[in-house]
């Protein structure tokens, strides 16, 4: 699959790597195709990876990932193109975090998501939430924390759902971990799960860690 990844820091980095390592052909966007490390990406990484601008990599994807910062996501978004997006699947990966603070504050949160706002404002796109619980390299390699722990989907559409999880299928996350929690009004609760998240990255001193869900 061509599949478009939007955003060039660690997430970015680390999904586009492994979906280049699984098969797909991967091509990054940046706000400039010049971005120096956009650059450094695609020369280190092989053939199937390539670069552009965030416009170019919407329109090259058949999927497209979204793991820009969440307080520019609208307007990294609107840079790829409405059309470029149009009846993709959009996984947004992003929180909607201000500043660079530890640990950090929500802009938005209660009543309203990241993920709604970018559906609301892309309606013609399948948007899906999920992998923004996560240290981006347990995201890509569940296997790097023991045991089974889970992952959260969030999505108004069923198919876009279930293209959403085959990938995190091949990214190693077994169908029992992959938790469906609803429509997209439910991605409120991960992206508020920040908040624990951080704390406990500050109090463990590493990322790689994950929750596990133990049922009756």
């Amino acid at each position: 699959m061509q599949i478009g990844v939007l955003g060039t820091g660690m997430v970015g980095q680390a999904i586009a790597s492994r979906l280049v390592d699984v098969g797909h052909q991967v091509r990054m966007g940046a706000r400039r195709a010049d971005n120096e490390m956009l650059v450094k990406w695609v020369d280190s990484t092989g053939d199937r990876a390539s670069g552009g601008t965030f416009a170019d990599a919407a329109a090259f994807g058949e999927l497209v990932f979204h793991c820009t910062n969440g307080s520019t996501a609208l307007a990294a978004l609107t840079a790829a193109g409405e059309d470029n997006l149009r009846g993709k699947t959009l996984i947004d990966v992003a929180n909607p975090v201000s500043g660079k603070t530890m640990p950090p504050m929500l802009d938005i949160c209660n009543d309203d998501s990241l993920a709604e706002r970018i559906q609301r404002a892309f309606p013609a796109t399948r948007v899906v939430k999920t992998l923004n619980t996560l240290y981006c390299e347990v995201m890509v390699n569940p296997a790097s924390v023991p045991g089974d722990h889970v992952i959260f989907v969030s999505g108004d559409s069923f198919d876009a759902k279930t293209q959403a999880s085959d990938l995190l299928g091949q990214f190693g996350w077994p169908p029992n971990c992959i938790i469906d929690l609803g429509d997209l009004t439910t991605a409120r609760g991960t992206e508020m799960y920040i908040a624990l998240y951080s704390r406990l990255f500050m109090r463990l001193g590493t990322g790689f860690f994950n929750i596990t869900i133990s049922r009756a």
